[in-house]
């Protein structure tokens, strides 16, 4: 009988806790971080011809499963669509017709990242995770010129899940960057050592990176800052210092790697762990130390209007499913970084050095044609595509469909690549000797024409 009070008491518990009022302020400027940093990446799109590399010129795209029919708008209107993300990211920076421009922005992004599978990248995933929220929370509340034209949408206070939320998301994305960095090459300094020795010419303190112990170094000091600091944001007594280590950390990968916003997204991001009224303190604080200031009045002792019950359902849903997305390669009886199975969508983030060639044979009514891949794709496609085997195996479905359009029956298509992991000897990837028009595609099973890896652990002693 005692379990079953515990557990009748728990949800209301749970319930009060995440519907209590807080500060709007940190999710406020969260908004106002997210919106200029996509700005920004929108802008960088226009200045660097991307739109034009990523999905203009490519005659052929990577699309994801059960989303063959998202397609590449013609030009000019591919060009304005990422225009108006752009319009739409400025307003929802500003706050202004918040809820129609996030949801437009967020309906705009998933379009251009369902475009093709070769763009994936882990900070496109993490911002539209971030934007799916951000639809569902009061974000304009304060700070927004929404509160000051439309009095009726002003707030100081929000339901505490609101925070929580942007901060479990951000959480769980850290604790899974450190987790998925537990394999024996990481450890043993590798690909770190290979992308950092590289550099040592280019940076004034390159000449440590041809000391193995500053790799190692590296290597293991981001994996605690991952599984021990993320942890310890939560915690207020460690929570400035531990933001202070994610500073320099993302700042020093904003430096030696091009990855984009997504450092400066992660800092915004780790922001939300502060007390929901930081800006107003941090503003305070800098202001008293010129004037006096008058006392605040004091946050709301009362409770706030209980959560219901499908908004708590839903909550628990998106979690687990966040929870459980990174985990299915742990499920895949094979070696994620050699086959790339279960890859997507767990913040495996620069954690292997993958170099592949190849080409492809495809064969019919006794002839036989070899097929470079750069022939039908972009140089940046094949590279992506060369080591991952669910982009080979769609790849050699179009060559497939080419033949059959022109005419040929009984084929079969089959690949030749040679793939090197984290600075080992290439190694036949494919089985040359199966048809892949023919090879099944699992989902939650490993693929039998992916070659095992020779597994041995390179280590920066080896380079």
């Amino acid at each position: 009988m005692p379990p079953a009070k515990n557990t009748a008491t728990l949800m209301p518990r749970i319930n009060a806790i995440l519907s209590r009022p807080v500060s709007a302020q940190s999710l406020a400027m969260f908004r106002i971080f997210l919106g200029a940093l996509l700005v920004w990446d929108c802008w960088r799109f226009f200045k660097y011809d991307r739109i034009w590399r990523y999905w203009v010129e490519p005659d052929f795209h990577f699309t994801y499963t059960g989303f063959d029919w998202v397609a590449p708008l013609p030009e000019p209107w591919i060009h304005i669509a990422w225009g108006m993300v752009g319009i739409a990211a400025f307003c929802v920076m500003l706050g202004l017709f918040y809820r129609v421009s996030v949801i437009m922005l967020t309906i705009g992004f998933g379009y251009f990242f369902l475009l093709d599978k070769a763009e994936y990248l882990n900070h496109f995933y993490l911002v539209l995770l971030f934007l799916f929220l951000m639809c569902f929370l009061p974000a304009q509340r304060v700070l927004s010129l929404d509160a000051w034209l439309f009095p009726s949408q002003r707030g100081e206070h929000i339901p505490y899940v609101t925070v929580f939320l942007i901060r479990a998301q951000t959480e769980i994305m850290l604790l899974f960057a450190g987790i998925v960095k537990l394999t024996p090459d990481w450890l043993a300094g590798e690909p770190l050592g290979l992308w950092l020795r590289d550099q040592a010419d280019l940076h004034p303190l390159g000449f440590l990176f041809h000391y193995d112990w500053v790799i190692i170094a590296g290597t293991w000091g981001t994996v605690a800052l991952h599984l021990i600091g993320a942890p310890l944001l939560l915690w207020n007594k460690t929570r400035l210092w531990v933001f202070g280590a994610y500073g320099i950390f993302h700042i020093a990968n904003a430096g030696f790697f091009n990855i984009g916003i997504f450092p400066w997204l992660t800092i915004a991001a780790t922001t939300i762990f502060f007390a929901p009224d930081w800006p107003q303190r941090f503003t305070r604080y800098l202001l008293s130390r010129f004037e006096q200031l008058p006392e605040l009045p004091l946050a709301p002792s009362t409770a706030g209007l209980p959560l219901p019950r499908f908004a708590l359902l839903a909550l628990a849903g998106w979690l687990a499913i966040q929870i459980i997305l990174p985990m299915r390669a742990w499920f895949i009886p094979s070696e994620v970084r050699w086959s790339g199975e279960g890859h997507r969508f767990s913040w495996r983030m620069r954690i292997y050095d993958r170099q592949a060639a190849g080409i492809f044979i495809v064969r019919a009514e006794g002839q036989e044609w070899v097929v470079e891949p750069v022939d039908y794709l972009t140089e940046r496609q094949v590279g992506k595509m060369l080591v991952r085997p669910d982009m080979i195996l769609q790849f050699a479905h179009h060559l497939g469909a080419v033949w059959r359009e022109a005419g040929y029956d009984e084929l079969s298509v089959h690949a030749e690549i040679h793939k090197s992991l984290n600075g080992r000897e290439p190694q036949y990837f494919i089985d040359p000797t199966v048809d892949l028009l023919s090879a099944p595609a699992a989902m939650f099973s490993a693929d039998p024409w992916i070659v095992p890896l020779d597994e041995r652990i390179r280590g920066v002693w080896e380079n």
